[in-house]
């Protein structure tokens, strides 16, 4: 489901690039990749010719944390008794490694200019071919429903140094943004139970028998 939110962001960027810039930029495109891995402009390694989508923390959304853990359904009377979804806040990390530094710095403000104009993702806004995944994707890996909502986030100098060090020492065009609200659940119904339709209140005690 991680990889399907990312993959929906990423189609709706490139048909972004594709239709505003069209073929005037040879290297227009976004894709998934770890920086930790290295770029190269050499065959057989990561490209450098992309706008790499990685995913640098995650966090739980612990404000809808204590939320039901029953769903009604009037239809068949009856309640479902399950674990509400885990939400949870990705960091992205958005890399612009490309070979000539100053394309690089046009392809990276590009995107953030996309992601100023269209930082809310749902199934009504966006094109049906966003939401195709890869073909290896299982179908209980994809998301159903979705709201993805970017917001750009400014790290400091401290976190900009301890960050590019984990992921090899070695710094490119960057910039970050927090991914949410992307819910994870597994379907399985823990328990199922019949609905309260009546409440009695008009009782009364018997009478106790004459010896």
């Amino acid at each position: 489901m991680i990889s399907h939110a990312l993959t929906i962001v990423i189609n709706e960027l490139n048909a972004h690039l594709k239709k505003v810039y069209g073929d005037s930029h040879s290297s227009g495109s976004a894709q998934l990749g770890n920086p930790s891995d290295g770029f190269t402009s050499e065959k057989g390694g990561t490209s450098r010719d992309s706008l790499y989508f990685s995913i640098i923390n995650i966090r739980e959304e612990k404000t809808l944390k204590n939320l039901p853990n029953y769903v009604r359904d009037d239809i068949t009377q009856k309640v479902l008794y399950e674990n509400p979804p885990v939400y949870l806040n990705f960091q992205i990390l958005i890399t612009a490694p490309l070979k000539n530094y100053g394309d690089g710095l046009i392809l990276l403000s590009r995107a953030i200019r996309f992601f100023q104009y269209k930082n809310v993702f749902t199934h009504e806004n966006i094109e049906p071919a966003s939401i195709i995944p890869a073909s290896s994707h299982n179908d209980i890996d994809c998301l159903e429903t979705f709201k993805l909502i970017l917001d750009l986030y400014s790290a400091s100098m401290e976190e900009v140094n301890h960050m590019w060090g984990t992921l090899g020492g070695k710094q490119y065009p960057f910039v970050i943004y927090w991914m949410r609200m992307l819910d994870l659940k597994f379907k399985a119904v823990q328990h199922q139970g019949d609905l309260i339709t009546e409440v009695v209140t008009n009782f009364g005690q018997k009478s106790p028998t004459s010896a």
